[in-house]
C-alpha cells in the first residue's frame, strides 16, 4: 500500500511550452446540484426527468452540461434514509442491534462436519433428559468434579488464557495435561478452539467475527458452530495457530480428538453405570457448553463497559460466577494478554486464583496483567447498560 500511496521521493519536473494560437471556446451550460443530493441517488433520477430532457434540447448548440455541487445549497436537500434500517431489531433488554440476521438451519447445504457437530450437541442434550431418573450423589459429585476439571482447568485456564493468549507460561508437561482436560470438554481440539477464538478477537463484532450477536443472539450463542463453511469463508482456515501446529502433541489431539471423550464415557460407565454416564458426560458437558457459549453471547449483549474497546464486550457478573471469571469480558477485551480478568478486588475470578497459586509454587511464569498506565489509557468516563 505504501508503494501506491506514498509520493515519489525524487519527482521529475517537465517544462511545457504554452500554445500560441488562441481558440474560441463555446460557453458551457452549468447545472448546479446541492452537495447533499449529489452524494445520493437523486442526481440520477433527476437527469431522467422530462423537464431536464427539455432543457438539454433547448441547449443543443452548447456542450454537455457540467454538473457541479455547491456547499451553499447543502441545506436545501436531505439525504434519503436507509430503507434496510427498518428491518433491524434490538436484542431484549439490550442496546445491541441485530443488523445481519443469520439463518443457519435452513437454506444451505450441510457438510459432514456440521452434521456431526449438531448430532453430538443434540445427543448430549437428549442424554440430560434421563438425569431426573438417574439421580444419586455419587453421580452428582462426578459431574461437579468434571465441571472443574474440564471447564476451569481445560477451557478457561488452558484453551483460553494459556493457549489462546499466552497470558502465562507453564512447564510443557503441565500445559499438555491442562490441554487434555480441555479436549474432554467436547468443545473441539485445542488447535480449532484456539484458532476460532483468535479470529474472534481479530475481527470482534465485525462482519468477519465467527460469533457476533449482531447476527442474532442464538447465532452468537451456539448456532454458529453448525456452519463451518461460512466461518472459513469469512476468516480462513487454521492459519493463525502455527505455535500449536508445530507441536506434535497438539497435532496428535487434532487427529485423535474424537476418541478421547468416548474413552471418558466408557470409563464413567464402567465406574458407576448409567447414572455416571448421564451426569458425568451428559449433564456436565451441556452445563459447560452453555457456560462457555454465554461468554460469546451474553457477555456481548448484557453488562457494563468500563473500557474503551471499540466492540460490544461487556462485564457480566453472573456469567463470571458460572464461568470461573470469564464473565469479566470487557476487561478481557481491553487487556487480552492479561491472565487476570477480574481486575477489581470484588470481581471474582477463580481461574486467576489458580494461576496465582501456580505462580506461587513456581509452576506459572511470565504472568501478564495490565499496568496502571495501560488501564488509564483504556478507561472510559462512564459505563454503559448495566446487567
Amino acid at each position: 500500500m505504501a508503494l501506491i500511496t506514498s509520493p515519489s521521493s525524487n519527482p521529475k519536473l517537465h517544462n511545457f511550452s504554452p500554445l500560441r494560437r488562441r481558440t474560441q471556446r463555446p460557453r458551457r451550460a452549468v447545472f448546479v446540484i446541492p452537495r447533499a443530493i449529489s452524494n445520493t441517488s437523486a442526481p440520477k433520477r433527476f437527469l431522467q426527468t422530462p423537464k431536464f430532457s427539455v432543457r438539454l434540447r433547448h441547449n443543443a448548440d452548447r456542450r454537455a452540461p457540467a454538473i457541479v455541487t455547491t456547499a451553499a445549497l447543502v441545506e436545501a436537500a436531505e439525504p434519503e434514509p436507509e430503507p434496510a434500517a427498518a428491518n433491524f431489531r434490538r436484542i431484549l433488554l439490550s442496546d445491541v442491534v441485530v443488523n445481519r440476521q443469520r439463518s443457519v438451519f435452513w437454506g444451505r447445504r450441510w457438510n459432514s462436519r456440521d452434521i456431526a457437530t449438531a448430532g453430538v450437541v443434540l445427543a448430549m442434550h437428549c442424554v440430560c433428559l434421563f438425569a431426573p431418573f438417574q439421580f444419586n450423589w455419587g453421580a452428582i459429585s462426578v459431574a461437579i468434579a468434571l465441571y472443574v476439571v474440564t471447564g476451569l482447568f481445560g477451557i478457561t485456564l488452558s484453551f483460553h488464557r494459556n493457549l489462546s493468549h499466552r497470558s502465562f507460561k507453564l512447564p510443557k508437561w503441565l500445559e499438555y495435561t491442562f490441554a487434555y482436560c480441555g479436549a474432554l470438554a467436547l468443545q473441539g481440539n485445542p488447535i480449532d478452539w484456539v484458532s476460532t477464538h483468535r479470529y474472534h478477537h481479530q475481527f470482534c463484532d465485525s462482519e468477519r467475527d465467527p460469533h457476533s450477536p449482531t447476527e442474532g443472539f442464538w447465532f452468537s450463542h451456539m448456532s454458529w458452530l453448525f456452519d463451518t463453511s461460512y466461518m472459513i469463508e469469512r476468516c480462513g482456515g487454521s492459519n493463525n495457530v502455527g505455535d500449536l501446529q508445530k507441536q506434535p502433541f497438539y497435532r496428535f489431539l487434532e487427529k485423535t480428538y474424537v476418541f478421547h471423550p468416548i474413552a471418558l464415557a466408557i470409563l464413567l460407565y464402567a465406574s458407576g453405570g448409567f447414572p455416571f454416564l448421564v451426569w458425568g458426560m451428559g449433564v456436565r458437558t451441556v452445563w459447560v457448553y452453555h457456560i462457555t457459549w454465554l461468554v460469546n453471547s451474553a457477555c456481548h449483549v448484557w453488562g457494563r463497559q468500563p473500557w474503551n474497546t471499540g466492540d460490544l464486550s461487556r462485564n457480566n457478573w453472573w456469567v463470571a460466577l458460572l464461568a470461573f471469571g470469564e464473565g469479566w469480558h470487557n476487561n478481557h477485551h481491553a487487556f487480552e494478554y492479561s491472565a487476570r480478568h477480574g481486575l477489581e478486588w470484588w470481581q471474582l475470578d477463580m481461574t486467576w486464583y489458580v494461576v496465582k497459586f501456580l505462580q506461587f509454587v513456581g509452576l506459572a511464569t511470565d504472568v501478564k496483567f495490565p499496568t496502571d498506565v495501560q488501564k488509564q489509557r483504556m478507561a472510559l468516563n462512564k459505563g454503559s447498560f448495566a446487567a
